[in-house]
């Protein structure tokens, strides 16, 4: 049974991707459009590189988050990129605000030293675990996890 779930949509991302693929389908017109010569038309690694940059992309236009008995789960996208957190193992979660520097998707910062998802925005949830490692997880829905979090480690 899943006790909290809520899902941000990064907007941002989304137009990037859908500018960055428009601007591939260009070029691959393009390509094909030439006349035919040894260097003309379309090639496979061009191609898989293409598909390879739009596939990243997609992978972090959406963060999900969820709690269920016994992890917090966080997720990108179609869910190539996740983790999960046992509850367990955190003791504390506190609302903060990320300074814009820190960027979005997958970062690690050495100074404080933490590990940051995030989407979009600059709200996020502070999550200390037992062996001292933090991670900022971000959402546009603060109270609500740092709630949820909160009512499941007090339980």
């Amino acid at each position: 049974m899943t006790s909290y779930k809520h899902a941000q949509i990064g907007y941002l991302m989304l137009v990037v991707t859908l500018i960055v693929l428009v601007f591939f389908t260009w070029v691959y017109i393009t390509a094909r459009a030439e006349p035919p010569s040894v260097d003309s038309g379309t090639n496979l690694l061009v191609t898989a590189v293409m598909a390879l940059i739009l596939f990243i992309l997609a992978s972090f236009t959406m963060l999900t988050v969820s709690i269920d008995e016994n992890y917090l789960r966080i997720k990108f996208g179609y869910g190539v990129f996740q983790k999960k957190f046992p509850l367990n193992e955190i003791i504390s979660a506190t609302s903060v605000k990320n300074h814009w520097y820190y960027g979005w998707g997958t970062t690690f910062w050495l100074w404080p030293k933490m590990w940051i998802y995030n989407i979009s925005g600059l709200d996020a949830v502070e999550v200390v675990m037992r062996n001292g490692v933090v991670y900022r997880i971000g959402t546009d829905d603060q109270g609500g996890l740092e709630n949820a979090i909160r009512r499941t480690i007090n339980s």
